[in-house]
C-alpha cells in the first residue's frame, strides 16, 4: 500500500522538525516536505503534490487561509490545520475549516515541542483521516481530533434508562444534530438554507475548546436563525441552534413543555467531548417521539448507539448519505446499528427539519 504523502508548511522550524519526525515514525507516512511559507510550499508542489498537507495559518509572505483557498480551488487536497490556541487563532481556524480545511490540531504557544510529542497520535489520526476524506465535498466551501484515551461510553455521563419510557407529547419539537469530520461545512449548508422560523435546534460538532464560540459566531453571521455557544440552562427555542461548547458535554434537558440545555464537565465519551451519543440519550429520554435526530460527515462511532436510543423512543431519524460526506463513518454505523429510517444528500435534510416542526408523523 502507497504510503501517505504529506508536505508540512509551518514558519517555525521546531514545529516542522518535530512533526516531520512524529509523522515519519508512523507506518504508511511520509513526509516529503517540510517549508517555511506557502510560496516555497507551491514552488515543491509543482514536481510533486502530497495527499495531505499539515498547515500553519499565521505565516510570513502569504498566509496559510490564502494558501488554502488556492489550493481547493485549484488542486482539493486534504489539509489539516495546526493552530495555536488563542481567541484569534480559533477564529482564524474557523475560517480555515469554512474554507476546506478538513481538521484543526491544536497548539499552544509554550511548551510546543512537548505538546506536539504528547499529541503524536491525535496527530497522526488526523493525518490519515484526512487522506481519506472526500475532498470533493470540501472544495470551495472539517473536525475534531481523535483523542488516545480509553472508549467510554455515554454511561459515564447519563445512566440509561430503566425499560421504555414514554414521553408525553408537546407542541414543542426539537432537533438535534451530530457531525465531526467535514460537519462546519456541512452544519453551514445545512443551516442557511433554513429560514428564521425552524424548530429549537441542539448540535454537537466535534471541535477543541475555544473553537465552538468561533465557529457558533461565524454562523450566527451567515445564518437567519440564531446560533450561538450554549450556555448552561440556555433555553431551546424557535429559530435558535446552540452549538454544544467544546470541551464540555452537552445534555437535552425539559421542565413541563419547555426544553433547556444542560452544559457538564466528564470523561471523554467516544473519545469525544462533547460527545453525540451524550446528547442523543439525553434526547431520547427528554424528548421521545418530539425529537428528530440527524447524523452526518464524521469519522468513528460516535452518535450510532444513541440515534438507535432516539429511534426506541419514537423519534424520527436522519443520516446523511455516503455520496455528500466528507467522511461517510458516523453516519454508515449508525445505518449498520438499526438506527437510521432513512439516509439523504446534505443538501435536502434542511427540508426535514422543516417537517418537524410540523410534527411530521406525530
Amino acid at each position: 500500500m502507497k504510503a501517505i504523502e504529506v508536505m508540512i508548511v509551518d514558519d517555525s522550524a521546531v514545529v516542522r522538525q518535530v512533526l516531520s519526525a512524529l509523522l515519519n515514525a508512523a507506518p504508511g507516512i511520509t513526509v516529503t516536505h517540510a517549508v517555511a511559507n506557502p510560496i516555497l510550499a507551491m514552488e515543491r508542489m509543482k514536481s510533486q503534490w502530497p495527499d495531505v498537507i499539515v498547515l500553519d495559518v499565521e505565516m510570513p509572505r502569504m498566509d496559510g487561509i490564502t494558501f488554502l483557498r488556492k489550493i481547493m480551488a485549484e488542486h482539493p487536497t486534504p489539509v489539516v490545520i495546526c493552530s495555536t490556541l488563542t481567541e484569534k487563532g480559533a477564529q482564524t481556524s474557523v475560517e480555515a475549516l469554512s474554507a476546506g480545511a478538513v481538521a484543526i490540531i491544536t497548539k499552544p504557544r509554550l511548551d510546543l515541542k512537548q505538546f506536539l510529542h504528547d499529541s503524536a497520535e491525535e496527530l497522526v489520526s488526523a493525518v490519515r483521516a484526512a487522506a481519506g476524506a472526500n475532498v470533493r465535498r470540501l472544495a470551495g466551501r472539517a473536525a475534531a481530533p481523535v483523542h488516545p484515551t480509553v472508549k467510554h461510553n455515554a454511561d459515564v455521563i447519563l445512566p440509561p434508562a430503566e425499560g421504555p419510557r414514554a414521553m408525553t407529547q408537546t407542541t414543542e419539537r426539537v432537533v438535534a444534530i451530530g457531525t465531526s469530520t467535514g460537519g462546519t461545512q456541512a452544519l453551514e449548508e445545512v443551516l442557511t438554507a433554513l429560514p428564521r422560523v425552524t424548530p429549537g435546534m441542539v448540535i454537537v460538532q466535534h471541535m477543541p475548546e475555544k473553537f465552538t464560540a468561533a465557529f457558533a459566531a461565524r454562523l450566527d453571521s451567515v445564518c437567519q436563525i440564531r446560533v450561538k455557544e450554549a450556555a448552561n440552562n440556555d433555553r431551546v427555542l424557535q429559530g435558535q441552534a446552540l452549538i454544544a461548547p467544546g470541551g464540555k458535554h452537552m445534555l437535552l434537558r425539559r421542565t413541563g413543555a419547555q426544553y433547556y440545555v444542560e452544559v457538564v464537565d466528564g470523561p471523554l465519551v467516544n473519545r469525544h467531548r462533547p460527545s453525540v451519543d451524550v446528547l442523543f440519550r439525553s434526547v431520547a429520554r427528554c424528548a421521545g417521539a418530539n425529537a428528530l435526530g440527524v447524523i452526518m460527515t464524521g469519522m468513528g462511532d460516535d452518535g450510532a448507539a444513541g440515534l438507535l436510543e432516539m429511534l426506541k423512543a419514537g423519534a424520527r431519524t436522519v443520516a446523511q448519505d455516503e455520496a455528500s460526506c466528507v467522511v461517510y463513518g458516523m453516519p454508515k454505523e449508525a445505518v449498520k446499528r438499526g438506527g437510521v429510517e432513512k439516509s439523504m444528500p446534505l443538501n435536502l435534510i434542511y427540508r426535514d427539519i422543516l417537517a418537524q416542526l410540523a410534527g411530521f408523523g406525530n
